[in-house]
């Protein structure tokens, strides 16, 4: 006897640290969605060892429980429960739209991978922003544990490089009518996220009147049943082909983005991380260092702290055969920035702030490049060069 097939249930997640706007984004949906309901787990109650889990649609709650933590990690715990509770009901078969809302520092990403490898229909990834609040949350270097918002003991993540992911990795982007956001807020979110749609939602007062009047609440609906690739939205992520924000200028918020051919001296970029760092509020890319002249490295600054990782080996650095182990999407960005002489190795680091000092910036870039005599002795002599960034690589 054949197996029945499960009935379709459509899956969107809804984000973000501003948690006013996520919650009108999801009443909006519950309102905008017939057959929607709401899944939420609460992590502010893990430190008395439990996750609280309600269900609920536009009238009201309809189910509470509690999910035990694991591994004393709250956001595993919020794993081992979500998936279950989702095929429950599309096993139900009366829900059209389940609205995952997810807690303050829970980070899409992590969650979309779940949902989508467990078989459910992800249809849309959501991060709900408050413009007034960007700034604020970009400059907040604050350790989430410090502010009650860690998921596990040892979270040690911060405010800003948190809402930094939760806002580049949403393709859509609900953005709450606030009294308090101006033109700067708004040039801010567009240069920080330009390919991102951005729909407007009304905050809970004026959504729960009920009013025809603001925005269009089916814009909403469309953006989280629209679709939503797993895939495609790591690949815009990662250091060597992410999809990073073009230059830009308006209302006093800028974006730098500096291209160049040549690598860094690993002793002069070290002693400028710190004014690199705090140069502005939100910079990201990918970067060549002459001491390590075959690893793409990853910079990630927001909140005035840097993070720098390895991702692995450039292109470049590859033999031929190990290209066909490389994924069709980086071998396409590769292409398009391909140099003859070092193929895609490269500076490529994007820096957005309001008041950004552009000349002194780059300036700075520019003084931690190798001189032409440097550049000139090879990549053996860039070898030999000291090793400054080890202790920051973990190596």
């Amino acid at each position: 006897m054949a197996e029945l097939s499960r009935p379709r249930l459509s899956v969107a997640i809804v984000g973000g640290l501003h948690a006013d706007a996520r919650r009108a984004a999801v009443e909006q949906l519950l309102t905008a969605v017939p057959g929607s309901v709401a899944l939420h787990h609460d992590l502010a109650t893990a430190a008395a060892g439990t996750v609280v889990r309600t269900i609920r649609d536009r009238t009201g709650i309809l189910s509470a429980g509690e999910a035990p933590l694991v591994n004393d990690c709250a956001c595993c715990a919020l794993r081992e429960d979500l998936v279950p509770e989702l095929e429950r009901l599309a096993d139900a078969g009366l829900t059209r739209l389940a609205v995952v809302e997810l807690w303050d520092s829970v980070e899409p990403k992590a969650m979309a991978e779940v949902v989508a490898s467990s078989g459910l229909t992800l249809t849309g990834v959501i991060t709900a922003v408050d413009p007034a609040l960007l700034l604020p949350c970009l400059g907040n270097g604050d350790d989430l544990a410090d502010v009650g918002l860690a998921a596990a003991a040892t979270d040690q993540r911060t405010v800003a490089d948190t809402f930094a992911r939760q806002l580049e990795y949403a393709p859509v982007l609900a953005v709450i009518d606030s009294p308090d956001a101006d033109d700067e807020d708004r040039a801010l979110l567009a240069q920080l996220h330009p390919t991102a749609r951005q729909v407007p939602i009304e905050g809970m007062d004026a959504s729960s009147t009920g009013s025809g009047s603001g925005p269009d609440r089916s814009a909403l609906a469309e953006a989280a049943l629209g679709g939503f690739d797993v895939e495609a939205a790591a690949a815009a992520q990662h250091p060597a082909c992410a999809l990073l924000p073009a230059e830009a200028d308006d209302h006093g918020v800028s974006t730098l983005v500096w291209h160049r051919r040549r690598p860094f001296h690993p002793e002069r970029l070290y002693a400028a991380l710190e004014d690199l760092t705090c140069a502005a509020a939100r910079s990201r890319g990918r970067f060549w260092l002459a001491d390590r002249p075959d690893t793409l490295l990853h910079w990630d600054a927001a909140g005035g702290a840097l993070c720098v990782e390895s991702a692995g080996p450039w292109l470049a650095s590859l033999p031929d055969a190990a290209w066909e182990m490389v994924p069709p999407v980086r071998r396409a960005a590769a292409a398009l920035d391909w140099h003859p002489e070092h193929g895609d190795c490269c500076q490529h680091l994007v820096f957005t702030s309001p008041g950004l000092d552009r000349e002194g910036l780059e300036l700075l870039l520019e003084s931690c490049l190798l001189t032409d005599a440097e550049y000139a002795a090879g990549r053996a002599a860039w070898k030999r060069l000291p090793p400054a960034f080890d202790t920051l690589l973990e190596v």
